[in-house]
């Protein structure tokens, strides 16, 4: 192997750090309840649709990294984050708060300077949310940190729908709180199986608090309300019959993962169900209203 080929597996490791301090495959659910909601709005450009993808990216990102930082000293006492580049030893803290906090600063003059200032407003709503609301205060402090913390991660249809529209109204706060009631059940399903992880952390996640069988019975009641929100777009006349079938479909499946993890003695392999087709359900369900959007018009 040459000299010149050393350095430059370095460079790629390196840059491989980088995204992963992004966390892409939280972020490929994220901008897909950001794009979604352009197309229901209305019929966006795809440059607009781009420019929006590439700002809610940078975000999204740099809130993933900002959150690694923060969480640097738990994430070193967890299996499932111990080899993440900080606690690794692969990256310096500063190195990661500047490259943080240089994506989020990107991403708001690219959202302000080519779409508008309430959507960049609106997604560093969502990086400040998620950086200082839940990582820096309510994770380390309540069981109700995925409840209220909730949403930070039901910003991106506020912000597809003001890229749309320069606006907001009351199909985008249906959108929001679609996402902040799908939240609790997706995270407890993970919560559940992951309890010595947080124990060992000194996070106060639900289970560990309240007790399994509490969590459980808080999960099925916020997808009970969660499947009642998904009907209002319907009812409201904002999105047709396809959407209706297949959010009460993707609902249904959810509730019956939920009362099997309500029911099990084992809830291990429900739980992990319920948390793989949780996010499935989402993408699905946003989807389902492009898809209605498109059939209509």
């Amino acid at each position: 192997m040459s000299d010149a080929a050393i350095p430059a597996t370095g460079v790629r490791a390196a840059l491989a750090d980088f995204v992963v301090l992004t966390k892409p495959r939280i972020i490929s659910l994220l901008l897909v309840t950001t794009i979604a909601p352009m197309f229901v709005a209305g019929r966006p450009s795809w440059e607009l649709v781009l420019v929006v993808f590439v700002g809610g990216y940078l975000m999204a990102g740099g809130a993933n990294a900002v959150n690694m930082y923060l969480d640097r000293d738990i994430d070193d006492r967890m299996t499932r984050t111990r080899l993440r580049p900080l606690p690794s030893g692969r990256m310096q803290p500063r190195a990661v708060l500047a490259f943080g906090l240089l994506l989020a600063t990107a991403a708001t003059f690219l959202l302000a300077r080519f779409v508008n200032v309430l959507t960049a407003a609106l997604a560093l709503g969502g990086f400040y949310s998620y950086v200082f609301l839940y990582t820096r205060w309510l994770k380390r402090t309540t069981p109700q940190n995925i409840v209220i913390g909730g949403a930070a991660g039901a910003f991106p249809p506020l912000v597809g729908w003001a890229a749309a529209t320069g606006s907001l109204d009351l199909m985008a706060v249906y959108l929001f709180l679609i996402v902040f009631y799908w939240t609790p059940p997706h995270f407890w399903a993970l919560a559940l199986n992951k309890q010595r992880d947080y124990g060992r952390a000194g996070v106060p996640m639900a289970p560990l608090v309240w007790g399994e069988a509490e969590t459980k019975r808080q999960m099925l009641w916020y997808t009970v309300i969660l499947i009642a929100l998904t009907a209002l777009p319907w009812a409201m006349g904002a999105l047709g019959f396809v959407y209706l079938a297949t959010a009460l479909v993707l609902g249904g499946l959810l509730l019956r993962g939920v009362v099997r993890v309500l029911r099990a003695q084992d809830y291990t392999q429900p739980a992990w169900s319920v948390y793989k087709f949780s996010l499935l359900y989402l993408a699905l369900l946003f989807v389902a209203m492009v898809v209605d959007r498109l059939i209509s018009a």
